[in-house]
């Protein structure tokens, strides 16, 4: 049998199949969760019963820690456990919490399972990543077309996940669904596993170089944090008890909230003050924080797929292709199928730019992006008068180029924005900035989520063009500081 997987080495098929079904965990759960939540104890498929407001609440609260939690959960595989043990794990925990959410106990299992899914990612999503990296030198030119491929797995995964799991889930029991992705989760471990023969030494545990004084630091530290958050859980029980602050999904909610705003700015403030940083260095980071702060609002329009979106799917769209109906779960597919198809068209016109002297800078393609995420809520305004009107559904055509819109913009902003977070970054916090770059799409989630808690409360068209607005005003905002960026960012484009 030959040893090359599209002629790369055999480990990258491992790797590839693992962060597909991982992918395929992840976004058929998506696809369901917030029906599930809304979906009447009732039904003849009943859900949760939570208010719209809730589930947004909870919605935007799960999808941002499943984002948080890459950070230590790198930190834990770098220092404790080696790449190749945190996939392993964290598959195996996402596993058990999909088992979870299929468990038809009503909410104690269905926050379990919303808990360990999101540590399991924690230890998968971006050590999974680490590994592909691995298998390659340096200077191996093939690197850059790994992670393309690897791309293509992540789409792969997102992909199939809603049409198989959704269709399970809202045409046999949302449950079922559930039990889809698990079993998907449990398929891509089993392969990882018979496919680790091929990862050579990649995400093995290597020595430390570190003291035995600082190896005593970093398990303290480890430690702590366990003791921290376990602290924490136990004090807001207690303001619970003593009724000061009562615990609902919205007061948690508003916490991690709270959370994942003031964390970055006190720490890019400590960076600042007592960093040690030069004054070019500094200057980077500043241009990062802009950033930062640019990619939390387009994913905060984008990632209401999942929320808004979805609903607005499942209740107002006439879910039909030439009279045949499928599940409103599907449109969770669109945005991969047109990722698969655009892909290929953005990698070459930025070349042919590039060649021409043309290209748009990493400013002007974060301009693109907000601009293009609230073109597309902008083309929902119309759709949601026509509702107003007496309409009781709209076409398909309105989310199709909704779905069109959003992925030429997620094409201008989120690939270069990872690539500007490395570029930019002082060397010896490159780790850490792109720590930074999953918090913002961390708080990205969050308000997305948040706002979709507002799909009963306001009208649409006013949701709609609100963030229309939001995404315009900080577009036109982002293009104003495009010449201040590039002072900034000095000799990085």
């Amino acid at each position: 049998m030959s040893k090359d997987f599209l002629g790369h080495p055999r480990g990258l098929a491992t790797l590839f199949f693992t962060e597909m079904w991982e992918r395929f965990s992840y976004y058929g759960g998506r696809a369901m969760l917030i029906l599930y939540m809304t979906a009447a104890v009732t039904d003849q498929n009943p859900g949760l019963g939570l208010s719209v407001l809730e589930a947004g609440a909870l919605y935007g609260l799960y999808t941002a820690v499943v984002y948080m939690t890459n950070l230590p959960g790198g930190w834990i595989a770098d220092k404790f456990l080696g790449a190749r043990n945190a996939v392993f794990y964290g598959g195996l925990i996402i596993a058990l919490g999909n088992l979870c959410l299929a468990i038809p106990g009503g909410r104690t299992p269905f926050y379990i399972g919303l808990a360990l899914n999101s540590i399991g990612t924690g230890l998968l999503k971006p050590n999974v990543s680490t590994m592909v990296g691995s298998l390659y030198s340096k200077d191996d030119k093939r690197r850059d077309s790994a992670f393309s491929i690897f791309y293509m797995g992540i789409n792969l995964g997102a992909f199939l996940a809603p049409l198989i799991a959704g269709w399970f889930g809202q045409r046999v029991n949302w449950h079922a669904g559930f039990l889809v992705v698990a079993i998907g989760m449990v398929l891509g471990l089993i392969q990882y596993r018979l496919g680790a023969k091929h990862l050579g030494d990649a995400g093995l545990l290597k020595p430390s170089n570190d003291s035995p004084e600082e190896n005593t630091k970093q398990k303290t530290s480890l430690r702590n944090g366990l003791i921290g958050l376990v602290a924490g859980a136990a004090v807001l029980v207690l303001l619970d008890r003593l009724n000061i602050y009562p615990l609902t999904i919205n007061s948690v909610s508003n916490i991690v909230g709270v959370l994942l705003i003031l964390v970055p700015f006190v720490y890019f403030g400590f960076l600042f003050t007592t960093g040690g940083f030069t004054a070019p260095e500094k200057n980077r980071i500043a241009a990062i924080i802009i950033f930062f702060l640019a990619a939390a609002l387009f994913w905060s329009a984008f990632e209401q797929a999942g929320s808004t979106l979805n609903l607005f799917a499942d209740r107002y769209t006439n879910n039909k292709v030439f009279g045949a109906e499928f599940p409103s779960t599907w449109w969770q597919s669109v945005n991969s199928i047109w990722i698969i198809a655009l892909s290929p068209v953005f990698a070459w016109l930025w070349l042919k730019l590039n060649n021409a002297g043309k290209e748009p800078s990493t400013p002007m393609k974060f301009t693109l992006g907000l601009l293009f995420v609230g073109l597309g809520f902008l083309l929902l305004v119309p759709a949601a008068q026509m509702l107003n009107s007496g309409v009781e559904k709209v076409g398909v055509q309105w989310l199709l180029a909704v779905y069109f819109i959003h992925t030429v913009g997620e094409l201008c902003l989120s690939p270069v924005g990872l690539s500007a977070m490395t570029k930019l970054a002082p060397e010896r916090i490159v780790g850490q900035m792109m720590g930074i770059w999953f918090m913002g799409a961390a708080l990205g989630n969050y308000i997305g989520g948040r706002v979709g808690g507002m799909f009963e409360s306001f009208p649409l068209k006013n949701i709609f063009f609100a963030v229309f607005c939001t995404s315009l005003a900080a577009s036109v905002i982002m293009f104003v500081l495009i010449p201040w960026m590039k002072r900034l960012m000095g000799e990085v484009k």
